[in-house]
């Protein structure tokens, strides 16, 4: 009993599950972009705990000059360039499963948001916080590691919830919508 708009098997009824795939894709995408966003409008902009390049070496970039700001700003820009990168392929492949005719719960659609954005914490955090150490999450206390490790584990967090969120919802109803 399947329709044509929604791809699914003949004997099970369950979605095609290269659809399954890239409706994942698309929404953990969207939430490492959205991630991203919240990382770069609300730490780096509204609170100014830091910015891309405050930490950098011994060539730091400190908040204090004009000439680092102005340099932090740039690296800002980049910085949400490519979050928006991955924000507009998360679109465009929800819309190409859309148009398929897939649906998916509410739960499931903010599970897959909230595990993207835990991906993002956790590989920015890890990745800018301790291996190239270009900023903290705060770069102006004394002592930057409690704010990190918190970081990290708010996005083991979201990417936990987020996860079980997703799962739940899919064994509730593992037919598509």
């Amino acid at each position: 009993m399947a329709t044509a708009t929604a791809r699914q098997t003949e004997s099970t009824g369950v979605a095609d599950p290269s659809l399954r795939k890239r409706y994942t894709v698309a929404l953990v995408s969207l939430g490492l972009g959205l991630g991203g966003f919240v990382d770069g409008i609300v730490l780096h902009q509204i609170l100014q705990w830091h910015h891309m390049l405050t930490d950098y070496g011994d060539a730091s970039f400190p908040r204090s000059t004009v000439s680092s700001l102005e340099e932090n700003t740039f690296w800002d820009g980049l910085f949400h360039a490519s979050t928006w990168v991955f924000v507009l392929f998360g679109l465009f492949l929800l819309w190409r499963v859309a148009m398929s005719g897939y649906r998916a719960s509410f739960w499931s659609v903010t599970g897959l948001l909230l595990a993207g954005w835990g991906i993002f914490n956790l590989v920015e955090g890890i990745v800018d916080h301790h291996i190239l150490t270009v900023h903290h999450v705060r770069d102006d206390v004394a002592d930057p590691m409690p704010w990190d490790l918190g970081f990290l584990a708010f996005g083991l967090a979201l990417l936990v919830i987020g996860l079980l969120m997703h799962r739940r919802a899919e064994s509730r109803d593992p037919v598509d919508r």
